[in-house]
């Protein structure tokens, strides 16, 4: 009774148009008030305690050094490296969004963050060089998708918070998969371009391409920082987002100087806002999973998927066609906080690798963020282009069609997502259930 009362009231107050946060706290409060054994009085400490994660430290400072290297240079250098490795190929402006989009997304852990950054300055580029602004804007929407799978990633962060697991052990798993997804979308664009003739580039000489890489230098200086800190045991992930956020200030203030002391607590406000909105998603969304364990819904669906015989290719199926439909009301954190409790427990108990899970519910939030009506890249590119929602996503669809494709990969293909946590950190031990 419980379970069908906190979904129904949930999800009645999300077509009322409440906001995520207020609608999950509330459905969590009303449900304990009504059918939960907890008290008033002890609900404030269980949102603290549950969202009271070192883990969770990450996502400020990740928001942080993203808003730094959008507005303080880091993008427009990378891009223009981006463009002199590749721009002089047929369709060679996308294929360099993409490349862009790759490198930014691997410094800046969010997908929003990525579309601005690249798609500010290289929509026009493309338009400008006679590219379609359907073609253009539907290339950086999807590419932009790639700042929440190549590490580092906030969703990931989300993830790992929620079912204990190494945040570097999810960051390695992303690698590889992100790579193959832009390779698979610079393939893509190429062949495109062949068929439709797109505009080529004059190739950059070899001195404009040190020069741009040298430009560039400091960028890649942070993935570096970020990654081998990590996998060299110099910090924890956490950590390293607080070193990633000074560094990209340093870099943005006293070397590229795009950005001043003065402008800097415009800077932290926008931040602020920012994680502000996410981490208060967070606390409710701990609460609604606090809920969820303590009348034990997850471990009872277990049992009867369980019972029902269901493979664990059908329950990944069955997990993808959830997933994608969530995609479409609900923004990707939200997403993983509210159904990772649900779905973690029967993954385990179907001997599902849990990196590979949190890979592949990664891929799930990227669709759902170029699909409406709340696709999160499909605003942004929006507002970049000042084209209408509709205008976009009509971009947008030919290439979602490839996130779509390149999910039954991911899902069905789990080698792909553990090959390089397994090689480089060893196999990972059966996960015991404690928090479900």
């Amino acid at each position: 009774m419980t379970s069908i009362f906190l979904f129904t009231i949930l999800f009645v107050f999300l077509f009322m148009g409440m906001p995520i946060s207020i609608s999950l706290g509330l459905s969590s409060i009303l449900s304990i008030l009504f059918f939960g054994r907890d008290s008033i009085a002890s609900m404030a400490l269980k949102i603290f305690e549950t969202s009271e994660h070192f883990t969770l430290l990450a996502i400020p400072f990740f928001i942080l050094g993203g808003v730094l290297m959008s507005t303080g240079g880091v993008a427009k250098r990378l891009i223009r490296f981006s463009i002199a490795c590749v721009g002089h190929m047929r369709g060679g402006l996308a294929i360099a969004s993409i490349l862009a989009c790759t490198f930014f997304a691997a410094v800046s852990g969010s997908s929003p963050a990525t579309v601005v950054a690249v798609g500010s300055i290289m929509i026009a580029a493309m338009t400008k060089a006679g590219y379609p602004l359907r073609f253009a804007s539907g290339v950086i929407c999807n590419a932009g998708t790639l700042g929440i799978l190549i590490p580092p990633s906030i969703v990931m962060v989300v993830y790992c918070a929620v079912t204990e697991q190494s945040v570097g052990r999810m960051f390695l798993a992303g690698i590889v998969p992100g790579l193959l997804l832009a390779f698979i979308l610079m393939v893509s664009v190429y062949i495109y371009a062949r068929i439709v003739d797109l505009p080529a580039l004059k190739r950059a000489t070899f001195k404009e391409l040190i020069v741009s890489a040298k430009d560039a230098i400091w960028g890649f200086i942070l993935l570096f920082i970020i990654m081998g800190g990590i996998y060299g045991g110099v910090f924890t992930p956490t950590e390293a987002a607080a070193v990633a956020a000074f560094y990209a200030m340093l870099v943005s203030v006293f070397i590229y100087k795009d950005i001043t002391i003065k402008d800097l607590p415009k800077v932290f406000i926008d931040a602020s806002k920012s994680t502000t909105m996410l981490m208060f998603i967070v606390a409710n969304a701990m609460l609604f999973a606090h809920v969820l364990t303590t009348e034990r819904i997850p471990q009872l669906m277990a049992e009867q998927i369980l019972n029902a015989g269901l493979s664990p290719l059908m329950f990944l199926l069955l997990v993808n066609i959830i997933l994608i439909i969530a995609g479409d009301f609900m923004e990707p954190t939200a997403i993983i906080l509210i159904l990772t409790p649900v779905f973690f427990p029967i993954a385990m108990k179907l001997g599902i690798d849990p990196i590979h899970l949190g890979i592949m519910l990664v891929v799930n939030m990227e669709i759902g963020m170029v699909t409406p009506p709340v696709g999160l890249n499909l605003f942004v590119t929006s507002a970049i282009t000042g084209q209408t929602l509709v205008q976009v996503l009509r971009g947008a669809l030919p290439w979602m069609t490839i996130l779509v494709v390149y999910l039954g990969i991911i899902t069905y293909f789990p080698k792909i997502s553990t090959l390089l946590p397994d090689y480089l950190m060893g196999k990972q031990a059966p996960v015991v259930l404690k928090k479900f």
